[in-house]
């Protein structure tokens, strides 16, 4: 399978993961479709970075560091929202950079 389809599809499904939880908590639509973007964005980035790294470090760096502007604009408004911002970058970022490691390479 082609590896942007690939990418393609790791994103999808981490940007779904990530917005179960919001859908659920009925935030606001403008915030569920930012966060699947993220992700869904993170799945064709992390794959193709080529740092000498174990794949789910990596991972775990580039979404935390994507994460911080947003994280920047809600702390003020959303304390409490930013541990579970933390958690889900470094999470579905070690799954992002373990997935694309092993069907992208």
């Amino acid at each position: 399978m082609n590896n942007i389809l690939i990418a393609l599809i790791i994103g999808l499904i981490a940007g779904l993961i990530d917005i179960i939880p919001m859908i659920i908590k009925k935030l606001e639509k403008r915030d569920t479709i930012s966060a699947f973007v993220h992700y869904f964005a993170l799945g064709l980035i992390i794959p193709f970075v080529s740092w000498e790294i174990t794949p789910w470090i990596k991972g775990s760096i580039i979404a935390l560091l994507t994460a911080m502007p947003i994280m920047i604009i809600v702390y003020p408004k959303d304390k409490k929202a930013i541990l579970p911002m933390i958690i889900f970058s470094l999470i579905l970022g070690a799954g992002i950079g373990l997935t694309g490691a092993k069907f992208i390479g």
